[in-house]
């Protein structure tokens, strides 16, 4: 049986390689793995740390590149590459342009499709842009579906998929952490801020470029004036708009310290440090419940209702003082803290991979 595993995004890495490497230690399956390059440096530093090797990488990202010539460009890419290997089974991730684009080459193919992380739902295609949609599109034409959770295997029945095809399997970040995160780890940033409760700060999301990203970060410089032992910790996105927006508003701030993107062993172990975060990303609402950390999401609606309902995760928007107050109730509140900390992680054991391998194996025993 052989399975290609396609990805392109290093978040999407992180999640994938120990699924790959469980696979691989399956005697049944031959796992071919094809990386679409819609990130580069990044994606291949987790690959590095996986120690996985791709069998093929089409390498498409170019400057000021669109959607559509993405989605084009891994298309065309891949025909010949599915009309070698005629893989039995293509499996994606998530919510990418790489996910979408796979997912729909597999689908002209005739291939059939497991998707990872299936389920996951706003029911608003404008938040999360133009993740929502991807998503979507991408469990109209999947066959197996790898919910991480219950509610996203609800979803995913009640919108008419086969019952007997959707499983729950945890998420397959928490196995990722469990090579990653180190308590011995040490780096020269903690002894900058060693006397000080450290926040770790992501905001990159498409949407929130422009008036909310400067909300974001002027909140950010309110709790640091308002709070004199608090440092933040900003691994800032590639985007120039982003850069050029931080650069305004944190360069006169010597207790927030910007610095260049961090690997995954890095920003894992960077999380397990940190006091709280706050984040307007996806991934980092199913990781740092693992770790015990409480997240402010800095966006008005998630696709992870999972975590608001424990009570790991909650939403803040992208509002000045709704940003503020979340901080506030954190940094003074430590009843409230502690709750958010100790609060169950809804997203799984760390043995979603296992889970998966046995599933397709089981699937193909069955056809």
């Amino acid at each position: 049986m052989k399975i290609m595993v396609i990805f392109g995004t290093r978040p999407e890495a992180i999640k994938m390689c120990p699924v790959i490497k469980e696979l691989k230690k399956q005697g049944e399956i031959e796992c071919k793995v094809c990386l679409t390059g819609q990130h580069k440096e990044m994606l291949l530093q987790v690959m590095n740390l996986f120690k996985i090797e791709a069998d093929y990488n089409l390498e498409i990202m170019r400057k000021n590149q669109t959607l559509s010539m993405i989605l084009i460009n891994i298309m065309q890419n891949l025909d010949e590459i599915m009309e070698r290997e005629k893989p039995d089974l293509v499996l994606v991730h998530g919510d990418t342009s790489s996910s979408f684009a796979a997912g729909l080459s597999a689908f002209y193919h005739g291939i059939p499709i497991g998707h990872v992380e299936a389920g996951l739902r706003t029911y608003n295609m404008k938040s999360p842009y133009p993740e929502e949609f991807n998503r979507q599109a991408v469990d109209l034409i999947t066959d197996l579906y790898f919910a991480p959770t219950k509610l996203a295997r609800q979803q995913l029945i009640r919108e008419g998929k086969k019952r007997e095809n959707v499983f729950v399997t945890g998420n397959t970040v928490i196995d990722a952490l469990k090579t990653t995160v180190r308590k011995d780890y040490q780096n020269e940033i903690f002894d900058w801020c060693s006397d000080s409760r450290v926040l770790l700060l992501t905001a990159h999301r498409r949407e929130n470029v422009g008036k909310p990203m400067e909300n974001i970060f002027e909140a950010v410089k309110k709790i640091c004036l308002n709070y004199p032992d608090v440092k933040v910790i900003y691994p800032i996105h590639k985007n120039p708009e982003i850069r050029k927006i931080a650069k305004r508003i944190f360069s006169d701030s010597n207790q927030i310290k910007v610095i260049e993107p961090l690997d995954v062993y890095d920003f894992h172990n960077f999380m397990d440090k940190s006091y709280f975060i706050l984040t307007d990303s996806g991934g980092i609402q199913e990781e740092a419940p693992a770790l015990g950390k409480p997240v402010l999401v800095l966006r008005d609606t998630t696709e992870r209702p999972e975590g608001i309902e424990a009570g790991t995760l909650k939403l803040v928007g992208t509002e000045i003082e709704s940003i503020y107050q979340g901080a506030s109730k954190l940094l003074e509140d430590e009843t409230t803290y502690r709750k958010m900390s100790n609060a169950v992680n809804p997203y799984g054991d760390g043995l979603a991979s296992k889970r998966i391998a046995n599933i397709i194996i089981d699937y193909f025993k069955r056809k």
